[in-house]
């Protein structure tokens, strides 16, 4: 949100008022607060009465110390009002160690320190700022002097001004704004340094931000890096190449040892190097801000301490990490489709761990009535047991929370009061998606009870899971939920709600652990709900592209899992592209074969895109004992499985920008390829010897940069020096299998000394056999394990493209 017309002046109407110097200090043993003045105070007279357009308000800033490394800083004007609902729930799966500041005050400063991470007042009684370091003594960020602010801005540049609003989530047409008492509307305002270099990653899957009225399409999964641009966080439904997001996270980090994550889950507005080019603006609607500043001696530590504050990622069951085949979307099915595509996938040495029936497994209009449709499929029950039983398949359903008018639960719906209303208590309805559509309120604990149980039904007749699709298009003007929730925080958090309430019944009917979901909206804390998919991409290079630049902000966001439409959403690609999106989605964290209007099966793309589509199918079955263990370690910390590279290499500033490869856990660097078997790839291998995935007779010495032309059948993988693989049995038919009855440790030689790794047992975050590596200082390699026997494993060590056995059984 910008404020300011230039550097000298504001933006037409704007009005400001700059917490200027303190006036007080307040100490308590967990908090400190500064009561700031917002005009120059001369005498105690000044503290009554400002002649002037403005009557000096009160600025209240709050230091919090809630965990080791995290200190927050909330900003209030009037604190009388009662705190905005709904809010994030913080530590929702973890307690934090017990935290309690240091508070230190001195002549020109205060010091207030949560263990390894510094806040610094200085000057407190003068034009003040507040200095942000570690406790080695290295500078991270600072709020600079008139750098937080109460900002009041005209109605008409807001969102859901009538003026500015091309925005379907408000309804102009039949759902007129309300009159207000002020043509202002209320933020508070933070700003941020950024120094000279520094780099900003995150803040979810963005568009960029532009008011009055919002703009043409523009690539939205744009630079990776994110100084320079405009971005809001409020989640709509528009597709991969426009200016809307899905999924909005008040998150970023930085390439300085620090993250910002804003604890508001409605509308925030960041402007990064955009409004002022050295420092980030962050703004939100109302009479208080609140933001932490995160620090971690390297990335992956900063997301640890995110992930504890907002949740870990949720354990999905070994299962999900097979291949997922969908109907598509508009297409034709029945039984005998559905049947036809399993039977041609296990012909081709192809198997679908995962069957995915999208919209029309329902009747048209029907939207959700949570029944199949009669025509297609007359006995569901009897088929998903036939399909199971003969193909080995679990099952997942389409589903979405809104209810069209022609279902037969609308009725229902309307009488139980289960849907968000008018605040004249009509039923909130429009006519896009479905015909006279209401949207399920989440907040209302017996429509929660109503819509779970349509789908306790479906659990029960032999479904596995659901696409959690849509839970964009949440109106927030002029509409009431049923706990009085502030439509304007309750647009984003509605994802939230929506994925929490599926995922806990499918984890109170299946278990722990066997809970999963496909989901598309969320907001900070939906890594506790997996697993995410990327939304609708075009069938191009260009939107693959793209489709990657999400997933790499994503998962700099608290999110461990993500998955893609493999050969895009829109459109029908041709084989070539097909062919390339199958590498990148097999060596994905979750793989779906998903499309709009044309099926996703192989054997549409010619034979050729069949075989490369077994290649990578067994291949991701024999990574799964590696990837299992990336998703147990991200369960408990928070590293995500697919990670930028800066985030495996902080300290090579030639990975600072690169957003068309990453690493797959910490041992594989992937760097899929955008163009045809001609096309120039050009990735890149940061320091230390690499050894090729597939060939472990080429090794290449980093740091370096490749180019070379890629047949369609592979894909650049490298496997990083001092690694350990534990790879399953060639031939594997499914991700879910007894990892210790077969298969191959391979260790890849380098500057260690010791190295360990776990064997999942593929039950939750149980470990099947923990395995040490060691190397004497002769170079000799030795192996010990605890837990069951591994002696069914063989053994390897790679070394120079050299492969020599290892023994397994010397422990």
């Amino acid at each position: 949100m910008k404020f300011t017309d230039g550097l000298w002046h504001l933006r037409d109407g704007a009005k400001a008022a700059w917490a200027l110097n303190v006036q007080d200090v307040q100490k308590t043993e967990s908090e400190l607060t500064l009561v700031c003045a917002t005009v120059p105070i001369r005498h105690r007279g000044d503290t009554l009465k400002v002649t002037g357009e403005r009557s000096g308000p009160i600025i209240n800033i709050k230091l919090t110390a809630p965990a080791e490394g995290i200190i927050g800083v909330k900003l209030q004007h009037f604190t009388g009002k009662a705190p905005g609902y709904p809010s994030f729930e913080l530590f929702p799966t973890d307690a934090p160690p017990p935290s309690k500041p240091k508070i230190s005050q001195h002549k020109d400063s205060i010091q207030f320190t949560a263990g390894p991470l510094i806040a610094q007042i200085n000057k407190p009684h003068g034009s003040f700022s507040i200095d942000f370091s570690s406790s080695d003594g290295k500078f991270l960020t600072s709020a600079l002097p008139k750098s937080q602010a109460m900002m009041d801005l005209p109605w008409k540049f807001t969102r859901d001004s009538a003026s500015a609003t091309s925005c379907l989530e408000t309804d102009v047409s039949s759902n007129p704004q309300p009159e207000r008492e002020t043509p202002f509307v209320r933020y508070m305002q933070a700003e941020l340094q950024l120094s000279a270099g520094e780099l900003v990653y995150g803040l979810g899957m963005q568009p960029l931000l532009f008011l009055n009225p919002f703009p043409p399409s523009c690539e939205q999964f744009r630079a990776f890096v994110k100084n320079g641009q405009q971005v809001s966080m409020w989640n709509r439904d528009g597709g991969t190449s426009s200016e809307q997001t899905y999924k909005g996270v008040p998150f970023y980090l930085t390439n300085r040892n620090y993250g910002v994550f804003v604890n508001d889950p409605g509308e925030v507005d960041f402007e990064v190097g955009s409004e002022k080019a050295s420092r980030v603006g962050i703004a939100v609607r109302g009479e208080e801000l609140e933001y932490y500043i995160i620090y971690g001696s390297e990335p992956k530590e900063i997301l640890r301490r995110y992930t504890l504050l907002t949740g870990r990622p949720g354990l999905p069951p070994t299962w999900t990490f097979g291949l997922w085949l969908s109907t598509s979307f508009l297409t034709d099915y029945d039984q005998t489709t559905v049947s036809g595509f399993l039977q041609g996938m296990q012909q081709r040495s192809c198997p679908v761990r995962v069957f995915h029936f999208d919209c029309f497994w329902m009747k048209q209009y029907h939207w959700c009535d949570f029944t199949f449709d009669p025509a297609f499929f007359p006995d569901p029950a009897a088929f998903l047991s036939t399909i199971k039983k003969q193909f080995n398949v679990k099952v997942c359903l389409w589903i979405n929370s809104y209810i069209g008018q022609q279902s037969p639960l609308f009725a229902e719906g309307v009488k139980g009061g289960y849907f968000i209303k008018r605040t004249n208590g009509e039923v909130w309805q429009w006519d896009l998606w479905q015909p006279g559509m209401a949207i399920v309120d989440f907040t209302n604990p017996e429509a929660c009870k109503w819509y779970t149980g349509k789908l306790r039904k479906l659990l029960e007749m032999g479904v596995d899971c659901f696409k959690t699709d849509f839970g964009e298009r949440i109106p927030h003007a002029s509409v009431k939920f049923h706990d009085g929730s502030d439509p304007y925080r309750a647009h984003n958090h509605y994802a939230i709600l929506y994925n929490k309430t599926v995922f806990n019944l499918i984890k109170e009917v299946k278990g722990e652990y066997e809970a999963v979901l496909f989901g598309r909206s969320s907001s900070a804390g939906g890594q506790r709900f997996p697993v995410s998919w990327g939304g609708d991409p075009h069938s191009t290079y260009e939107a693959m592209a793209e489709t990657m630049r999400g997933g790499l902000s994503f998962t700099l966001s608290g999110f461990a899992y993500w998955s893609h439409d493999i050969g895009g959403f829109e459109g029908h690609p041709p084989p070539e592209i097909y062919m390339r999106w199958i590498s990148f989605g097999l060596f994905s964290s979750h793989s779906r074969l998903h499309g709009s209007g044309s099926y996703r099966v192989p054997w549409n793309y010619g034979e050729d895109a069949a075989k490369v589509m077994a290649k990578y199918v067994e291949t991701k079955h024999r990574l799964v004992p590696y990837l299992y263990a990336q998703a147990i370690n991200a369960h408990l910390t928070g590293e995500p499985i697919m990670r930028a590279t800066f985030l495996e290499f902080p300290a090579d500033r030639t990975t600072y920008h690169l957003d068309q490869q990453y690493m797959l856990g910490p041992s594989l660097l992937v760097a899929p390829v955008f163009g045809n078997d001609q096309h120039m790839h050009e990735y890149y291998l940061p320091a230390g010897k690499w050894t090729s995935f597939w060939d472990d007779a080429k090794v290449v010495e980093g740091p370096r940069w490749i180019k070379e032309t890629v047949p369609y059948d592979t894909i650049p993988v490298w496997v990083r020096e001092s690694s350990v693989l534990v790879l399953g049995p060639k031939g594997a038919k499914v991700p879910d299998y007894d990892y210790l009855e077969s298969g191959t440790v391979k260790v890849y030689d380098g500057p260690f000394e010791k190295l360990e790794v776990i064997i999942p047992r593929g039950k939750g975050k149980e470990v099947a056999a923990t395995i040490a590596i060691k190397r004497s200082q002769q170079g000799h390699i030795s192996v010990s394990s605890k837990g069951d026997d591994i002696s069914a494993l063989a053994g390897q060590v790679i070394k120079d493209g050299k492969a020599s056995a290892l023994k397994l059984t010397e422990y």
